[in-house]
């Protein structure tokens, strides 16, 4: 009886996974959004350096990249702790 018992278990706990669905969704989104800070940083060098390009101080690549980087990374957090099950016992 004990044996059968672990076995249902053991079953259980293999089939079922961490994150759900929702999860995952919000993960790729805080992903997409760290991946676009990135994309946003690159560019503004010279091909020369002997010559100095102020581009590469403008508005984008020193506020808004960084900043989207970081509300990824709150967005990946947040995937994290997300609890999809907590909504379904709620009703």
């Amino acid at each position: 009886m004990g044996e059968q018992k672990r076995k249902k278990q053991n079953e259980l706990h293999r089939s079922s996974f961490i994150f759900k669905k929702e999860n995952y969704k919000v993960m790729l989104i805080g992903l997409a959004v760290i991946a676009l800070g990135f994309i946003l940083m690159s560019g503004g060098g010279s091909d020369d350096p002997t010559v100095f390009n102020p581009e590469i101080y403008n508005w984008r690549r020193i506020r808004l990249a960084p900043a989207l980087v970081l509300i990824g990374f709150g967005i990946e957090v947040y995937a994290i702790l997300l609890n999809p099950d907590k909504k379904k016992n709620a009703n």
